[in-house]
């Protein structure tokens, strides 16, 4: 298909993951589906068991060859609780990786895009937990490697959901500012507005759409920069004509109501999927606009 723009007809820029945050989530629901080595990630399929290892030179590979506007560098992530000899691991085998993925980043750019003006970027993870002294350790010895932009590394909520906003504050002003940032794993409206106030200009989560398929679409809250849930299967919305949030320019909210929504959600027809997810998609994008022009007005 001549890779993901071409497949998906999406012109716009593409960011992809690295693939390291999805082995996190396999390896730490059962640790007899993986482990992590100095070579890479080592998982098992769950239905074929087939084993898979995930190097740092065959993630770069990959994103490259989906034709990836910006990769990402493969990393070992972490949850904030993890002890501090985990953390540690982490940050040592994510500066390695780094170093590995930036090797062979620049050796497919200088092959595959020698003749091109518009080349790849390369972003790095920061990670760290709570501890600053190894996220700091960590971002400069990255900073010292070369990198278009950085990411947030690790989980970005503390057990009980809560933003980590001083870890996050903190790994944002390791890094200097004409340097992008990504705070991967950050998608709730609420959690993005205060990451925007925060540095961090990009967002990497599957949230929006995951809420939207569980039947919670978002809609503003009148006179705030924030949202409320509106929970579709809600028996009150039977009848109701008006759209999603009042003032929302998606296609969904132009065309649909509140009652055909809830119609489609009882009925569990696919087609709810897609207008919930464009819907809330939208909402997420309208937000960061809206966010990006107060800060820059």
């Amino acid at each position: 298909f001549g890779g993901l723009h071409s497949f998906s007809r999406w012109q716009r820029p593409i960011i992809t993951d690295s693939g390291g945050f999805q082995a996190y989530s396999l390896i730490r629901q059962d640790s007899n589906l993986g482990k992590i080595t100095n070579k890479g990630i080592l998982f098992r399929l769950r239905d074929s068991g087939r084993k898979i290892l995930l190097t740092p030179e065959k993630s770069i590979q990959l994103q490259l060859k989906y034709g990836a506007d910006v990769a990402i560098c493969l990393d070992v992530c972490t949850h904030v609780e993890d002890p501090m000899d985990a953390q540690r691991f982490s940050v040592e085998r994510t500066i390695s990786w780094a170093e590995r993925c930036r090797r062979e980043f620049d050796r497919i750019v200088a092959h595959k895009y020698a003749s091109e003006k518009r080349k790849p970027l390369l972003f790095a993870v920061i990670q760290g937990g709570g501890i600053y002294d190894l996220r700091r350790e960590c971002a400069e010895a990255l900073l010292e490697i070369g990198f278009d932009g950085f990411c947030y590394g690790g989980y970005p909520l503390d057990g009980e959901g809560n933003l980590l906003v001083d870890v996050l504050r903190y790994t944002r002003r390791l890094v200097p500012s004409e340097f992008p940032m990504i705070a991967l794993g950050v998608g709730h409206p609420r959690n993005i507005i205060k990451c925007i106030e925060l540095g961090y200009e990009l967002f990497d989560s599957s949230l929006p759409t995951r809420d939207a398929r569980q039947g919670r679409l978002y809609a503003s809250k009148p006179g705030k920069e924030t949202c409320k849930y509106i929970y579709i299967q809600d028996e009150r919305h039977m009848r109701n004509k008006a759209p999603i949030s009042q003032g929302c320019d998606c296609f969904t909210c132009q065309n649909y109501s509140l009652g055909y929504l809830h119609h489609l959600f009882k009925m569990k027809d696919p087609l709810y999927f897609r207008l919930a997810s464009i819907h809330n998609l939208r909402f997420v994008i309208r937000l960061i606009e809206e966010l990006k022009t107060n800060k820059d007005g």
